[in-house]
Parts: structure tokens; C-alpha cells; sequence
């Protein structure tokens, strides 16, 4: 699908646009400063993903023990899973707490969509199971419960709009506008003839 974006032209005479003209130095219809900013928000992403991937696989000690971690026979996903006690899929999480299948298809999640986000390439697929993986993550929570299933608060700080919901529309935003041009290999990764004929892949 062709992205068409308004462009300087020059007028008779010109051969540059004005030192005033914002330059669309990206690619995308975005100034400089604005893909900088873009890229920049793509490489925050792409630590929040890569982190908790490495703190689950070796266990720094932050949210993960060293016992506990993935490499020393821990489960990824038991500890959270197990937990949910609110929501209409939390005896589905439970079932699924501590599979093998689930461990490691949560771990390649978190590992390919942070290598995925740093390198700039395949954004759009990154934005798509980017999003169902913080929905999945976001049902697991159920923010619009005001009380768990023992009656306790919740603490929920919003009961739509929470931080999943805030990752999700960041990462279709930096699909969107092509956010690895910058700072990344998404240009060479859109020269391939694979991508260049899938947009898809892009």
C-alpha cells in the first residue's frame, strides 16, 4: 500500500526549501527533530521488552530473584499467571500458568519484539503481537475490577487506560510511521526484495 505524504516543492528559482521549511529528512513526512523523537521512543520500548526479558532469563534480582530465573529452572509465566484472581479468563491464565508452551512462546514475545523495536525492522508484525501480547497482559490484570475475587481493593489506577493500553498504542504509532528509518535499519530492511513486496513485513 503506497504512503503518500505532503512534500516541499520548489518554486521557480528554489532549488532548497527556506531555512524556515521544516525538512522531511525522514522519509515519512516527519521533520528531523520529530523522527529523532520517534526513534527515540522506539529504542525506551525496545529496553522495556529486552529487560524484562533478561531479568526473567538470568534473574537480576529486580522483579525476578536469581533463583527464580528462567535459566535456573524457574517459569516465567507461573508467578504471574498463578496470581490472577480477577477477570473472565483468570481460570484460563491459571491453566496456563507454568507450561512449557507458554513459557517460551512468552519469552520469544518479549525477546523479538525488543530486538525487533532496537533494530528498527518489521515494525508492523512487532506492533500486531505487540499489541495481543499487552491485551493478553491487560486481561490478566483486569483493570476495571474495583475488588479482587477475595474482596480486597484492586488498586487499579485507571479501568481502561493503563500502562498495556499506553505500550500498545505506542507501538502501532511507531509502525505507523515508519520509526525505524532513524536510528535503526528499517530503510535497508525495506530495500529487501522479501519486505519490498510484502508491506506487511515493513
Amino acid at each position: 500500500m503506497a504512503v503518500h505524504h505532503a512534500r516541499w516543492l520548489p518554486r521557480r528559482g528554489q532549488t532548497a526549501p527556506p531555512a524556515d521549511q521544516p525538512r522531511d529528512l525522514a522519509g515519512w513526512g516527519l521533520t528531523l527533530a520529530a523522527a529523532r523523537v520517534v526513534a527515540g521512543a522506539r529504542l525506551a520500548m525496545s529496553f522495556v521488552f529486552l529487560w524484562a526479558f533478561l531479568d526473567k532469563t538470568f534473574g537480576f534480582g529486580y522483579a525476578t530473584p536469581p533463583a527464580k530465573a528462567w535459566i535456573n529452572g524457574g517459569s516465567p509465566t507461573l508467578g504471574f499467571l498463578r496470581r490472577v484472581n480477577v477477570g473472565p479468563l483468570a481460570s484460563t491464565f491459571h491453566n496456563w500458568a507454568g507450561a512449557a508452551w507458554a513459557d517460551w512462546l512468552f519469552m520469544l514475545g518479549l525477546l523479538g519484539i525488543g530486538l525487533a523495536l532496537l533494530g528498527g525492522v518489521a515494525l508492523r508484525i512487532t506492533a500486531v503481537c505487540g499489541t495481543i501480547m499487552l491485551a493478553l497482559m491487560w486481561a490478566a490484570e483486569w483493570p476495571p475490577a474495583k475488588h479482587l475475587s477475595d474482596g480486597s481493593p484492586s488498586m487499579s489506577t485507571n479501568p481502561v487506560v493503563d500502562y498495556h493500553v499506553v505500550y500498545a498504542v505506542l507501538l502501532i504509532v511507531l509502525a505507523a510511521v515508519g520509526a525505524g528509518s532513524t536510528w535503526g535499519m528499517g530503510r535497508v530492511w525495506a530495500s529487501l526484495p522479501l519486505v519490498r513486496d510484502r508491506a506487511w513485513l515493513r
